[in-house]
């Protein structure tokens, strides 16, 4: 049982030259991209497509998941860093409260993926070779596979969080229960990581871990129901004909990768202002929703007009 249960307070990052920082979270991304340029290029490869198409999709594809899943973020959950802070936005810097540089923190897996079928569009535009669902159904693929390290990352840093498991079973999050400028008032160290680190290793603040309930990892729920996402994907695309089928693996890549979202969100926390919280569903899920119903249309609906080879 006590595999079940742990108390989660790492190092973040590597600290490099005063306030700025090496983020682990952004270390996820990096390993997330090459990861997913080396699977494209392993379909460009058996497809017998010219590679000078490859490092224009990588391009497209980054810039359009980080500013989608950026805006995303900041449109779904948190638009007052609209008047607040609003070069936060673009830049991974913060302004308000002191200058810090913070990474690219705050995106919205919703704006991300809206962010990538526009980017997608964009790319297609500029290199007519293949259709647009052809280029969407191969990197949906990488996609499944960046996904499961995001996540990862997400739960080095603390971030998105679940619900109170009101048992033993869960995570203690250090870090998010007690924020940098509160532990060293509670422990009187200075250090902010040695702060951290005396709540869990000192009993002299065994009173303050007791505060910090168990929660559910809800962040590697995902993580590991993502790794099946890719794999099925990969199996329709390279053991069955389904993938000469226009949209069938970007409609299945919706189906399962939303779905998983929308129940895992109901172990999650809240990620900022739900401002969609009807019938006891989150913004999370309501947005999952239109994904499905998406993916339901290209799998058992869509025809393309004519047959593209």
């Amino acid at each position: 049982m006590h595999a079940l249960k742990f108390d989660w307070n790492p190092v973040t990052g590597i600290d490099i030259i005063g306030n700025f920082k090496l983020h682990f979270y952004s270390l996820m991304w990096v390993i997330a991209f090459i990861i997913g340029w080396y699977i494209m290029k392993r379909i460009f490869t058996k497809e017998k497509i010219s590679l000078d198409y490859l490092d224009p999709l990588f391009i497209y594809t980054v810039l359009a998941t980080m500013l989608g899943a950026r805006l995303g973020h900041v449109l779904f959950y948190q638009s007052e860093l609209i008047s607040q802070d609003f070069f936060s936005i673009f830049l991974p810097f913060k302004f308000k409260g002191g200058f810090e540089f913070t990474g690219f923190q705050g995106l919205a897996s919703h704006g991300a993926a809206i962010g990538i079928i526009i980017g997608m569009y964009l790319y297609r535009k500029k290199y007519n070779y293949k259709s647009l669902l052809w280029v969407l159904d191969r990197v949906v693929i990488s996609v499944a596979s960046g996904a499961v390290f995001i996540r990862i990352g997400n739960f080095i840093n603390s971030e998105i969080i679940g619900k109170v498991t009101e048992s033993n079973f869960g995570v203690r999050f250090i870090q998010d229960q007690y924020h940098k400028s509160h532990i060293t008032q509670l422990t009187g160290i200075k250090d902010v990581q040695e702060a951290y680190n005396a709540v869990t290793d000192n009993p002299q603040f065994a009173e303050l871990l007791e505060k910090v309930p168990y929660r559910h990892p809800a962040q590697l729920y995902e993580s590991f129901c993502y790794i099946f996402v890719f794999i099925i994907l990969w199996y329709f695309y390279s053991k069955t004909k389904k993938r000469e089928q226009t949209g069938f693996l970007f409609g299945l890549f919706l189906i399962l990768l939303w779905t998983i979202r929308f129940f895992v969100e109901f172990t999650k926390e809240p990620q900022g202002d739900e401002y969609i919280n009807w019938a006891g569903l989150n913004t999370g899920q309501w947005l999952s929703i239109p994904f499905i119903l998406i993916g339901l249309y290209f799998m058992f609906v869509y025809k393309p007009k004519t047959a593209v080879k």
